[in-house]
């Protein structure tokens, strides 16, 4: 008898255990948020606009330092490479 309450009590708490885990995993959620398809593309339009002004903003500040450095280089006035990164921020600013 004592036998079968200390295994029903090793049950309840391996069973308490795996609940925890099971909440803290949020495979509830997870369920509800596959069960509404329209909630789903709203998730994956909200995070393609995040990514598409990330990028935006990443290319841009890339766009900035890379013309920066290339006019420093240009002020050093090495002979090829400084006619040549000259045409390239000619042709950049004449497009701004």
């Amino acid at each position: 008898m004592e036998d079968d309450f200390s295994t029903l009590k090793k049950l309840l708490i391996k069973i308490e255990e795996f609940s925890i885990k099971m909440e803290k995993m949020r495979i509830a959620e997870y369920v509800s948020l596959m069960e509404d398809p329209i909630k789903i593309l709203y998730t994956n339009f909200l995070a393609g606009i995040a990514r598409g002004i990330g990028m935006a903003v990443g290319f841009t500040l890339l766009g900035a330092i890379t013309i920066y450095i290339l006019q420093k280089i240009v002020i050093l006035n090495l002979p090829l490479l400084g006619d040549f990164i000259a045409d390239i921020v000619k042709i950049v600013q004449d497009q701004l």
